[in-house]
């Protein structure tokens, strides 16, 4: 007989029919006149409950029906009796596909700690939590296609090997094929690259902007979506070794319209969640975030501040002076930390923040500089509970500027040439910005480690599965 997804058959009015399930146990209960098999398959957090008749099965056709075997359940769809369901099936056939020892099958008693689920991780999937966490981790994904394509951005894929840097040395893991316990050198005690496999020193690329700034010379907007790595020793719940990034481009627009996107955007991605992910947000708004819908809809509904750094970095200091406490300094020219980020988000606006013209110290080299010299049109979008969540700028376009600031920041742009032949030939205003896709998915399903959001994370120490 042909399978109905769970989902489906939760919603049937296509009652007194055949129809068969499949998927794995959550529970089994019962007595000797009947039993209750919670079932699920993935496609909702909802399970559908098979009612077995005892007078019809033997104790020994059900004892293999244990928590987390998988089986194939063929009976009667009908109204359910009890609470909590709107249908239910009668069984009338049972297939067992595959046991789980109760003695063995780690997913048995409640309350199992993030912590130890992440040391489980090929198993934390079944679990209601991380089901719901990774459904709508695909709506999310579905929300920025579907976003970008209607707008009339080209997906562009840029390489994951790259032998530039777009964020500064020190913080990318190295491709190669050399044999590390016979490294031939040259004559200064420098890695000799030329045998390696492309003949030059090459790295996971720690974003795709640069190249991304290519095609938006060419496509006018462009998007990029996909993995990305830093290979820092940065043991936060904020932080991964290996995570997603989405970068637009844009060419031709100015700063406001790049705030204007980024507010756009990230409220379009917000609402999808609310409209497509319901279930799995009132599961999670009851037991991770009681908070959490609220908040989805509360950024759906508010215009985001917009916020130049030197007034944010004044609100902070009165807030200093009126007895608040933080962990770091703040004072003019700083990195603002994520701290006081959620300050001005949390406490002192409660909405959402965009922030703009950051000291150029603290940012890239490629944002273009206001005419005070001391600042640069960055636009980074600082969310409750996240801190920042997307970040953005105006890219420089003058050759003469960039490369101005290029040399007074002494940073090595020989293998760059390519990047700064979209300034020589053609150049265009142009923008864009970054969002990480494990930051937004924590807004979205309200976890407090990015761990929690990612099927297999990958941080110092730790690459599993």
């Amino acid at each position: 007989m042909q399978r109905t997804v769970i989902i489906d058959a939760l919603r049937s009015t296509n009652f007194n029919q055949p129809i068969n399930v499949r998927g794995w146990v959550r529970s089994k209960r019962g007595n000797k006149q009947v039993n209750f098999i919670a079932l699920n398959d993935g496609s909702t957090i909802n399970n559908i409950q098979i009612v077995v008749d005892m007078s019809k099965f033997s104790e020994q056709q059900l004892k293999p029906v244990t928590t987390g075997s998988c089986i194939s359940a063929t009976g009667i769809l009908v109204p359910s009796q009890g609470a909590g369901q709107a249908v239910e099936i009668q069984l009338t056939e049972l297939e067992v596909y595959g046991t789980a020892d109760p003695d063995q099958y780690p997913l048995q008693k409640k309350g199992l700690s993030f912590e130890y689920l992440r040391t489980i991780a090929h198993l934390r999937p079944r679990t209601n939590t991380f089901s719901a966490v990774f459904r709508i981790r695909h709506n999310m994904a579905m929300a920025i296609h579907t976003y970008f394509h209607q707008h009339g951005y080209f997906y562009f894929h840029t390489p994951l090997i790259t032998a530039s840097d777009c964020e500064g040395a020190g913080q990318m893991f190295q491709v190669t094929t050399k044999n590390l316990y016979n490294l031939k050198k040259d004559e200064n005690g420098k890695i000799d690259y030329s045998d390696d496999f492309f003949g030059k020193q090459t790295s996971l690329t720690v974003s795709g902007q640069l190249e991304g700034e290519l095609a938006a010379m060419a496509l006018g907007k462009i998007y990029t979506f996909g993995p990305t790595f830093r290979a820092e020793n940065s043991n936060t719940p904020r932080h991964l070794a290996e995570f997603w990034m989405i970068e637009p481009e844009v060419a031709f627009i100015q700063k406001d319209e790049l705030m204007d996107l980024e507010e756009d955007f990230i409220k379009y991605c917000v609402k999808w969640a609310l409209d497509n992910c319901m279930d799995d947000l009132k599961f999670l708004n009851q037991f991770v975030d009681k908070g959490l819908i609220e908040r989805l809809q509360s950024v759906v509904n508010t215009e985001f501040v917009r916020l130049p750094y030197t007034e944010g970095v004044r609100i902070l200091q009165e807030a200093i002076a009126n007895g608040k406490k933080f962990e770091f300094p703040c004072n003019w020219g700083d990195d603002l930390a994520s701290e006081h980020e959620r300050y001005l988000v949390e406490e002192h606006f409660g909405k959402p923040v965009i922030m703009t013209d950051y000291p150029k110290e603290i940012k890239a080299f490629y944002m273009k500089i206001n005419e005070d010299d001391k600042t640069v049109q960055g636009t980074d979008v600082l969310f409750p509970q996240i801190g920042e969540i997307i970040g953005g700028s105006v890219r420089e376009e003058s050759l003469d500027k960039l490369n101005a600031e290029i040399e007074r920041r002494n940073i090595p742009m020989k293998d760059m040439w390519w990047y700064l032949d979209t300034r020589r030939f053609g150049a265009a205003p142009h923008a864009g910005f970054g969002l990480g896709f494990e930051r937004l998915m924590l807004f979205v399903t309200g976890m407090s480690n990015i761990r929690d959001v990612i099927p297999f994370p990958r941080t110092p120490k730790t690459a599993e599965f």
